[in-house]
């Protein structure tokens, strides 16, 4: 935290020496107190217990962080170069004010960090940012992705939801990529892309079938291309990700991502919506070394068909927030031979959201959220929003399967608490 804000110090003096040149601090507090419930309800599928199974239920309260808008921290500046040419820089923390902590994990600024040429031709920006893909979750969420009504189609990338295991890493913040930014003038019409690299060591002995590699993790690509003008806002992108690989000593696993939105503001109410798409797929090179039988419980694959309609009224200071969205998968198994699928039942889950924001000022606001989440099939969301950095209560939760046991049900969030913008 000092090295930060040493850092700061030292660029804003940089900032004062030259009168081309600007940097300014920025942030969003937001702290609020907040109140989790599980249910984990137990199914016999037909074999009746010895004694009576009931219902399981945890719960939690929270001094909790992000509720209306994720807790950050940073810089940014820009300096004209001349020409129409700019360079800029922006460097971004996550802030969890309720425990006074900076970043996360052995990241500094882990919200983004990057540095950008910007001219005519639009903006070059390298670093880590914001994913293309992950762009459209945000813009037409009403909740933003903040707090208990963030929306599912977000929670579930880094949530248990059977097999899709997605590490937040590889799908809303990318690090060491580069971004291109169409220019804002362009009557409406807006677009990026991005590739980031996976910096590995390339070696001939990669290609060995016998020796395990992870060559390919970590790398994604991915753009966004979409149309603003006036009340509406359409948007459509597409990017992938290498989340594993063991390539030729066995598999690599790739998730690719669709999604589209939109938004239309009729002044006394904004309409918003998205459906997104997500696939995880396992592709095997040298499937004699990578044995797949139902015992060894072998990978699968899955696809994700997701939505979120959603709604904000104004009534005089304050802002109205709805949504309900869902997210449903459909998995395979696949035995040694690779000709048939063992489906088992799809995974499930369904969110309603419903918030209040009054804002005393431009800058500082007061909100109230809840929100309920109902799981089906082996599905176990949790009611704690992805900013924040509460783990939440979890659920007790066999695998989707047939055999009787205790799967996640409803779980429970709400919150109330203040947030202000400097």
């Amino acid at each position: 935290m000092n090295r930060i804000l040493v850092a700061i110090a030292a660029l804003a003096a940089v900032g004062t020496a030259s009168a081309q040149s600007s940097v300014s601090l920025f942030g969003v507090v937001d702290i609020g107190v907040s109140y989790y419930q599980t249910t984990s309800n137990y199914q016999n599928n037909g074999v009746i217990p010895a004694t009576p199974k009931p219902d399981l239920k945890q719960s939690q309260t929270v001094l909790s962080n992000g509720g209306n808008a994720g807790g950050r921290l940073g810089f940014r500046g820009q300096e004209d170069l001349g020409g129409g040419l700019a360079a800029g820089f922006w460097l971004e923390s996550s802030m969890w004010g309720d425990v006074a902590t900076v970043g996360r994990g052995a990241l500094y600024f882990d919200r983004r960090s990057t540095v950008s040429l910007l001219g005519p031709f639009g903006e070059v920006r390298l670093g880590r940012d914001y994913s293309p893909t992950f762009w459209n979750d945000g813009v037409f969420d009403p909740f933003g992705n903040a707090g208990s009504g963030s929306s599912l189609i977000v929670q579930t990338m880094g949530s248990a939801f059977p097999t899709l295991q997605l590490n937040r890493g590889f799908y809303a913040r990318k690090s060491n990529s580069v971004g291109y930014f169409l220019p804002p003038s362009l009557g409406g019409f807006y677009g990026q892309v991005m590739y980031a690299f996976n910096e590995v060591v390339n070696s001939d002995a990669l290609n060995d079938p016998t020796t395990a590699n992870n060559a390919r993790t970590g790398r994604y690509a991915g753009g966004r291309a979409g149309y603003a003008n006036g009340p509406l806002d359409v948007a459509v992108a597409y990017g992938g990700s290498t989340v594993a690989d063991n390539f030729h000593f066995g598999s690599t696993t790739n998730v690719t991502t669709f999604n589209i939105g939109a938004s239309y503001d009729f002044d006394v109410v904004k309409f918003f919506g998205e459906y997104s798409k997500v696939d995880v797929k396992s592709d095997f090179v040298n499937i004699a070394a990578f044995p797949l039988t139902p015992a060894l419980s072998p990978p699968q694959d899955l696809s994700t068909n997701n939505y979120l309609v959603g709604l904000t009224i104004p009534v005089g200071v304050g802002l109205i927030k709805a949504s309900y969205s869902q997210v449903k998968g459909e998995f395979s198994a696949f035995t040694r031979a690779g000709a048939v699928p063992v489906t088992t039942p799809p995974p499930k889950a369904q969110k309603y959201a419903i918030g209040y924001v009054h804002n005393l000022s431009k800058r500082t606001a007061l909100y109230a959220t809840f929100a309920v989440t109902d799981n089906e099939n082996g599905a176990a969301i949790s009611p704690v929003s992805v900013t924040s950095a509460d783990v939440g209560p979890g659920y007790t939760n066999t695998a989707n399967s047939s055999a009787p046991g205790y799967r996640a049900g409803r779980g429970y969030g709400y919150d109330f608490g203040i947030r202000h913008a400097f």
